[in-house]
């Protein structure tokens, strides 16, 4: 493999304290790797999406300046073990189970991207407590509805095949390389050279990091027959949704119909940007959950409990963000 394309947040990544960790989960391993100050006094839990690892979430990490920022790599993904079977409730209670190992409590702010949107909010809604919810470039609606079905069927279709074929013909259809390149080209909007140069290195390195075959279909499968809507009706905590402009995955009317659906939601559109907001405008996101995380202070700093049980929709608020100036750093 070449050597690494130059990351246009390069000199924020390597300013950022970073230490890689292992620690058994069900008698499973989860890697996770801890950013930032080691004495924080906050603390963000972050979920990455389908096909990615830790790297994903590491630009919004190195971002959240002044936070501790836990990035475990999912079950069967990166270098953690894999899942017997790869479910939503098998993901929730590793996650909830990861929670409860590291020792984090009631004031750690849950993040999700796409895939780790819909395991956050169905951990959250299963009762694992967080006084903040992020989820960003969420999936708001079914795939299996509307106008991706089809898309989503294909997909469906490609998934089973590189589990069904020979180990080597399989593995070879996954990892794929121009396969892997037309699904970069069809999320990035970017239209700055070097920062699409990064994406697709980063996408070549580290999208084909899976366990095996059988996990991999099995998390799609779950990717694509869940949604954050599922959960709604049962997530009490405050909510920030961090949504694209032009997400070809979930469109911004859908994005605004689960905020309506929410207790307590707030609902931020980054502008001219799809389904990459963690690689293209990582700034933006981060600016925003440090913003909420300051409206939302934990018990830590308030000598109370998570916000609960508030009307529904009655925090519900929406804003678009300006041009954040990205990439910068």
């Amino acid at each position: 493999m070449q050597p690494p394309v130059i990351s246009p947040y390069q000199s924020l990544v390597a300013a950022t304290p970073v230490v890689h960790r292992a620690v058994a989960v069900d008698g499973r391993t989860t890697h996770y790797w801890e950013y930032g100050p080691a004495d924080a006094t906050e603390t963000v839990l972050a979920v990455h999406g389908f096909r990615g690892d830790h790297h994903g979430l590491e630009t919004i990490a190195a971002h959240l300046l002044g936070k501790r920022v836990v990035v475990p790599d999912l079950p069967g993904f990166g270098t953690s073990d894999p899942l017997p079977v790869s479910d939503i409730d098998s993901y929730v209670a590793w996650l909830t189970a990861f929670h409860r190992t590291l020792g984090l409590d009631a004031d750690t702010v849950v993040l999700g991207h796409s895939f780790g949107s819909i395991v956050t909010a169905a951990a959250v809604a299963a009762g694992l407590d967080t006084r903040l919810l992020v989820l960003v470039n969420p999936i708001a609606a079914p795939a299996l509805q509307g106008p991706r079905a089809i898309g989503t069927g294909i997909a469906i279709g490609y998934y089973r095949a590189g589990a069904l074929l020979p180990r080597a013909l399989g593995l070879g259809l996954l990892r794929n390389g121009a396969i892997v390149r037309a699904m970069s080209l069809a999320m990035l909007k970017s239209g700055d050279r070097d920062l699409r140069r990064w994406v697709h290195d980063q996408h070549d390195r580290y999208f084909s990091a899976f366990a095996n075959r059988t996990s991999v279909l099995e998390a799609f499968r779950t990717s694509v027959t869940h949604d954050v809507s599922e959960f709604a009706d049962r997530i009490e905590v405050p909510v920030l949704l961090v949504a694209a402009e032009r997400d070809d995955i979930t469109a911004l009317p859908e994005q605004r119909a689960l905020a309506a659906r929410l207790r307590d939601a707030e609902l931020v559109v980054v502008p001219d940007v799809g389904h990459l907001v963690h690689y293209e405008t990582p700034g933006a996101a981060a600016d925003a959950v440090l913003r909420r995380m300051a409206d939302t202070p934990g018990s830590r700093r308030t000598g109370r409990g998570t916000a609960r049980g508030a009307k529904r929709g009655s925090g519900r608020t929406t804003r678009t963000v300006a041009d954040a100036g990205e990439p910068a750093s």
